[in-house]
């Protein structure tokens, strides 16, 4: 007779890391959980200890009970007011991601006209991808300058200095996908 805790755990466990699109092998490394155990969790197969547990609620950044609930829907709609706002100076940035996913951050940028905002520069190995979708963004890279129109992307190195502006007189919207050194991206959640 199947376990039905298993089976929920088992179901929660391989949608979560398919969602976040991991392979057991990475995950095996960002948790400390052998490979082996990631598959026999996903099999229904294991009778995993608290530890274990633990490990693997922190690599898919979820609740352990969130792990041994009936699964969620595959699909949820997040309002634009659910997500993440902030302003830093006159530009408002908006996450993307309503659900973290290790190493990644998406950004939408709008930039009011002649607003300008300074980057912060990550850790070495990061990197970073803008790309204008209205208006005209200059993207300054460690001295460098680009002007970015609609649909341009610049790929460059998240750890040097580096700043956006609008030079136009109508608002302009960017987003940036960063991809964090993999040190960084490794890392426990805290």
């Amino acid at each position: 007779m199947d376990d039905p805790v298993a089976q929920r755990l088992a179901a929660n466990v391989k949608q979560l890391r398919l969602a976040r699109s991991f392979t057991q092998e990475q995950l095996a490394r960002i948790s400390g959980v052998p490979r082996a155990t990631w598959a026999n969790l996903e099999s229904g197969a294991a009778n995993p200890t608290v530890s274990v547990l633990l490990k693997v609620a922190a690599a898919l950044q979820v609740s352990v009970e969130e792990l041994l609930a009936a699964p969620r829907a595959t699909a949820r709609r997040f309002a634009a007011g659910e997500l993440r706002r902030r302003k830093r100076g006159d530009v408002e940035l908006r996450q993307l991601l309503p659900d973290p996913i290790p190493g990644t951050m998406i950004e939408r940028m709008e930039l009011p006209p002649r607003a300008r905002m300074s980057g912060v520069p990550h850790m070495p190995g990061t990197r970073e991808y803008l790309t204008a979708e209205r208006g005209e963004i200059e993207l300054v890279v460690a001295g460098t300058k680009f002007l970015l129109g609609e649909g341009d992307v610049v790929v460059f190195r998240g750890d040097q200095n580096h700043s956006y502006r609008n030079p136009t007189s109508k608002t302009s919207v960017a987003y940036s996908v960063v991809i964090l050194a993999p040190a960084a991206a490794e890392a426990p959640p805290r």
